[in-house]
């Protein structure tokens, strides 16, 4: 049996998914929400996260969790939209994925109000719609596992991951307008055959962002999928790690905070949101809340 939530590094990404942003209203509330939040959530085909204003409000800690930043680089800002509990659903129907949000939003209120949700969906085999594949340097099995999830902090805490999510709007209009070559040099990769190109210019995607680069190691498992809305497009971007610590060094130098060198991918693309979430492990089957103090409040606020 699984001591985390499968969704988390099942592949390859559904085909469907639907991104779901609570804000806190009741704390009150919160434990009967959650209690009801359970049976619909099974870590598989939903998996959810807790933002730190969460988890404060139940007076919990969770080491390493804390708000996204608004990080302002050189000539890119990368805004925080930081909410308090987040759920990813993926289904194979959107008529199924639209009966299943109603559900979770129905458990979670009066505690929690949906203030945003994204649907998302497999783009060819997982490329974005720029055409260039997605998470190609993604590790694998046992790696995936040291990389996204906790493997230490007892009971409560093993099997727990780091959720960081950025919705990117793209400029499918002005990115298509470009030579091939140049397309090219801004992701790192030829879209031919998605091969890294060894002379790329530094400030190519796959340079400002190659994993075994920094030190430490910045690896995570990403999850990104493309959304549309109206005419505006994009990636919600998705990384899972045991801690926050290599999507956040990897944000700081593809914004130029490190050596001053904007990623190229800023040329066609802003990210327009930015939330951390911490995503329980799994304990018999169900959602494992002991790190959230529920006990101590539900004798509160009987």
């Amino acid at each position: 049996m699984s001591y985390y939530q499968p969704g988390i590094l099942a592949t390859p990404v559904p085909l469907h998914a639907r991104h779901m942003f609570f804000a806190l209203e009741s704390v009150e509330a919160l434990p009967a929400a959650l209690d009801k939040l359970m049976p619909v959530v099974d870590g598989k085909s939903a998996v959810v996260g807790f933002g730190e204003s969460l988890v404060k409000a139940l007076h919990g800690r969770i080491e390493g969790l804390r708000a996204f930043p608004a990080l302002t680089g050189v000539g890119v800002d990368n805004p925080s939209t930081q909410h308090a509990l987040w759920c990813w659903l993926h289904g194979v129907d959107r008529g199924e994925l639209l009966n299943r949000s109603r559900a979770v939003e129905a458990a979670l209120a009066p505690a929690l109000r949906l203030v945003q949700m994204n649907e998302t969906f497999r783009h060819l085999t997982g490329h974005d719609l720029t055409g260039y594949e997605d998470g190609t340097e993604n590790p694998h099995d046992e790696e995936a596992i040291a990389a996204a999830l906790a493997s230490d902090g007892g009971e409560a805490l093993v099997g727990g991951s780091f959720a960081a999510i950025q919705q990117w709007q793209h400029d499918l209009q002005g990115f298509h307008a470009l030579a091939a070559d140049e397309k090219d040099n801004i992701m790192g990769r030829r879209l031919a055959d998605n091969e890294e190109i060894d002379d790329a210019p530094v400030s190519a995607h796959v340079k400002r962002t190659a994993q075994e680069s920094f030190a430490p190691e910045a690896f995570v498992v990403r999850r990104s999928m493309p959304w549309i809305e109206g005419d505006r497009a994009g990636l919600m971007f998705l990384a899972f790690g045991f801690s926050l610590d290599a999507f956040e060094a990897q944000l700081r130098r593809m914004s130029g905070l490190e050596d001053g060198i904007t990623d190229g991918l800023y040329r066609i693309s802003r990210p327009i949101t930015g939330g951390y979430y911490w995503c329980p492990p799994i304990k018999d089957g169900r959602l494992n809340l002991s790190a959230l103090n529920l006990h101590r409040h539900r004798l509160t606020f009987l």
